[in-house]
């Protein structure tokens, strides 16, 4: 099979200004995706629409870096802004504080400021390891205030993106059971932190078979450098094998997670690993990944979605 040389569109990257993100500009921390210090900067449209076009990406689905919960509409009207300007991105997911009874009055503010909203992303994953957790407990997804707020996705018409590690995965199949409206995206393929650990693995593609049960759960295909610091376009493939073999093509998109990638790589070295990844799949799987699921799933090619 040949290089995927098609229409690509990556389905999760995201763009900030330091000084609007406190863990960007506060004090060096231990975090899941190792020492940071060359990202504790800008990283604006420009300089992101430079490194995907480097990489042959045509569109792109922005996705919420964690600004401060009291500033989320900021951070809507501001990446608004960003595509009236230049055109970029093309859709959005952004951030509430799910756990709130006023989530839903927030996610209508973001709404009414543009239609190119299309979720919601507030990351879930906790571990063992304390630089590895992002929520304050393993079981965040049965309280009842949150389920009460993704239920509301539905009339506003959103998705939800499922950020978990494996051992949270039976939870999050359950999860997504209870809400069989919405259209949920793991994200990072399920965060796999050690290929070499045999239970790990085991523990992981258990998950992923219990979610793809559900129809209405898609998966990005990214993140995949977070535990190793570096681009392995083996572990890619793997992951990517796995991947399609319980969710298939058509519920698979890749994206670069730009700019934490660009810790150890660039965005058109991490883009031809994906290619060389999943080279041996048929033009439509590659069709399917690199394109036509996010532009399904986000909502890329409808004209409501970019109505100004």
């Amino acid at each position: 099979m040949a290089d995927y040389a098609g229409d690509i569109v990556d389905a999760h990257h995201h763009v900030w200004r330091q000084a609007d993100m406190p863990w960007l500009s506060g004090p060096m921390v231990p975090r899941i995706f190792g020492p940071y210090e060359p990202i504790r900067r800008d990283y604006l449209i420009d300089e992101y629409v430079a490194d995907a076009r480097s990489a042959g990406i045509g569109a792109s689905v922005y996705v919420q870096p964690n600004w401060p919960l009291d500033r989320v509409v900021d951070e809507v009207r501001w990446i608004a802004d960003l595509h009236e300007r230049t055109g970029w991105p093309m859709a959005m997911v952004a951030c509430a504080d799910l756990f709130a009874p006023e989530a839903v009055e927030v996610m209508r503010a973001q709404q009414a400021i543009s239609p190119l909203v299309v979720g919601v992303r507030l990351q879930l994953h906790w571990h063992e390891r304390p630089e590895f957790r992002f929520a304050e407990g393993p079981d965040r997804m049965k309280d009842p205030v949150f389920n009460d707020n993704i239920a509301a996705l539905r009339d506003l018409g959103w998705l939800f993106e499922l950020q978990v590690f494996a051992g949270q995965m039976p939870d999050a199949a359950a999860f997504v059971a209870d809400h069989p409206e919405v259209q949920f995206v793991l994200v990072h393929a399920g965060m796999l932190v050690d290929r070499t650990d045999a239970d790990e693995v085991a523990q992981w593609r258990a998950g992923l078979r219990s979610l793809a049960a559900h129809s209405h759960v898609a998966v990005k295909l990214t993140g995949q450098g977070t535990f190793v610091h570096r681009v392995d376009a083996d572990l890619n493939r793997f992951v990517a094998d796995e991947v399609l073999g319980e969710f298939g093509a058509d519920r698979a998109m890749f994206g670069t997670n730009l700019p934490v990638e660009k810790l150890w790589t660039t965005a058109a070295e991490l883009t031809d690993a994906w290619r060389q990844a999943l080279r041996h799949r048929t033009a439509d799987e590659q069709a399917d990944v690199f394109s036509r699921t996010a532009r399904r799933v986000y909502r890329l090619d409808d004209p409501a979605t970019h109505e100004r």
